[in-house]
């Protein structure tokens, strides 16, 4: 009996033109949370805010185990679905492993009442391979900027929630000021480059035509 699939959203054609623009808006959005770094640790607070369902929710779109799940049910949803969950859960993957290294590299640590307003960064002969108490990029928002970001190739018409529960799960992180504004910003731009190049690596790899029997 013949099995008729939905047609894949193909990938958008992106110029040269698109990719400096892109560039340039990221760079500025992560200049702007710089700036707004201070602002956001004293008056973007609560000490609650995993205490609250909403709260909870929004950390829960950075943890890890939560997308293998989802990728899993995904892939097993039909024929033309394998590739789509198996992109859904390796995009957070590779998200979260881009924010281990980059959190190596910079050093940036998380903040802290001690030093107010002023940034830390570890020295390279100080626990060398370790990404404890390292806060640039968030760990969490890059996962769930990932995952958000395949959904929102796979899923269209619901990329706005997608992205708006990514960057809720970035606002809890500095209310409960376990990361400065600017540690969620760069995890945003990197979470989307991931999901991104991820969706166009995998996501679309083997993708059945419409009305493919």
């Amino acid at each position: 009996m013949p099995v008729t699939v939905a047609e894949v959203p193909s990938a958008p054609s992106t110029g040269l033109r698109g990719v400096w623009l892109g560039l340039a808006i990221a760079a500025a959005a992560v200049a702007l949370s710089l700036w707004l770094d201070r602002a956001a640790w004293t008056y973007l607070v609560d000490a609650r805010v995993y205490e609250r369902d909403w709260g909870r929710l929004l950390r829960v779109m950075g943890y890890l185990p939560l997308w293998l799940a989802l990728g899993l049910v995904l892939a097993r949803h039909d024929v033309a679905s394998r590739w789509h969950g198996a992109t859904l859960a390796g995009a957070p993957v590779i998200g979260g492993l881009a924010a281990e290294l980059v959190k190596l590299l910079v050093r940036r640590e998380r903040p802290s009442v001690e030093v107010f307003g002023e940034y830390v960064f570890r020295p390279f002969t100080v626990e060398t391979w370790s990404t404890r108490g390292l806060g640039l990029p968030s760990s969490h928002v890059l996962v769930a900027m990932a995952a958000a970001t395949v959904l929102a190739q796979r899923f269209p018409r619901g990329r706005w929630l997608w992205y708006a529960l990514a960057v809720g799960c970035g606002l809890t992180r500095v209310a409960a000021r376990a990361h400065y504004l600017s540690d969620i910003v760069v995890a945003l731009v990197l979470g989307w480059g991931v999901g991104v190049a991820t969706w166009q690596r995998l996501g679309l790899r083997n993708a059945p035509r419409a009305g493919a029997q």
